[in-house]
């Protein structure tokens, strides 16, 4: 008797799901796999600096890279840096894996291991040197912290004294700072990104889809900025006659309660999320 290729992978919930993994499985080389990065491939910690990919996280990827059309990391952080936070750099295996850095604005591949950038917006610099009073007008300013993103700016609030409290406050204020200077904001798990419009995380695992003439494609993330990217991977479904296959995988769901009820396959975390990308690479 033949085995089941889907034999002790988890199976999705949803019949899109199910069409989306199958699919994979049949022709892996027309696929590609998106991965967001922290929360996703790296678990959420109160520095995101101190943010790394779970150890079995390369390996894992380094075994489906080669059997896959390609692996895509899809990130707010710029390029470079969830190259360095990842571990990627000078893995075999890892031809096949590109880092999309600032929502698509930048690129690395691993051929090359160059990072392709555009010039800054000039509305972050302006944000840039704004934004410290902007929180300092607020009592809840206090504990949170302005992380520097190169292309973006965000600003944390989880080490506040009551971190739920002071994202809402600064919702208002940051949203009026990003618009004076031709910015959004980009809503997070306690983070509030000030970013140049035009680029999100659908626009570009679409256009890198579309790129690599993929047949089928597997989205994984676990906040809201991954709203977009789980929009473009159902948009997906309906194009041309048969659409292109797709799963979306949410990775925890207990802070982004919206990403997991459009999800297809709920997995608690990074470790699991590794879990399944290293089942994923022994059944193809």
């Amino acid at each position: 008797m033949g085995s089941n290729p889907e034999r002790s992978l988890p199976t999705p919930t949803t019949p899109a799901g199910r069409e989306g993994l199958a699919a994979l499985l049949a022709r892996p080389d027309r696929a590609v796999v998106a991965l967001d990065f922290d929360g996703t491939l790296a678990d959420i910690v109160p520095d995101p600096e101190q943010a790394r990919a779970h150890p079995g996280a390369v390996p894992a990827i380094a075994a489906l890279a080669p059997k896959v059309a390609s692996v895509a990391v899809i990130t707010g952080r710029p390029a470079g840096v969830a190259v360095r936070h990842g571990g990627f750099a000078g893995v075999p295996g890892l031809d096949h894996l590109v880092v999309l850095g600032h929502y698509g604005a930048e690129r690395w591949d691993a051929v090359s291991g160059t990072v392709h950038t555009p010039a800054p917006h000039p509305g972050v610099a302006a944000a840039r040197a704004e934004l410290p009073g902007v929180l300092h007008r607020f009592d809840s300013w206090h504990g949170t912290w302005i992380e520097e993103k190169g292309q973006a700016l965000a600003v944390h609030t989880r080490r506040a004294a009551d971190p739920p409290a002071a994202f809402d406050a600064l919702r208002g204020p940051l949203g009026e700072l990003a618009a004076r200077h031709g910015l959004i904001v980009e809503p997070g798990r306690l983070v509030l990104e000030l970013r140049p419009p035009g680029m999100d995380k659908g626009v570009a695992l679409a256009k890198y889809v579309r790129e690599t003439d993929a047949e089928s494609v597997l989205y994984a993330g676990d906040d809201l900025g991954d709203l977009a990217a789980y929009a473009a991977v159902e948009k997906l479904r309906t194009e041309g006659p048969d659409g292109i296959p797709g799963l979306l995988v949410c990775s925890g769901s207990a802070e982004v309660p919206e990403l997991a009820e459009r999800a297809d396959l709920l997995l608690p975390g990074p470790a699991a999320v590794v879990d399944f990308l290293a089942a994923l690479a022994r059944h193809l």
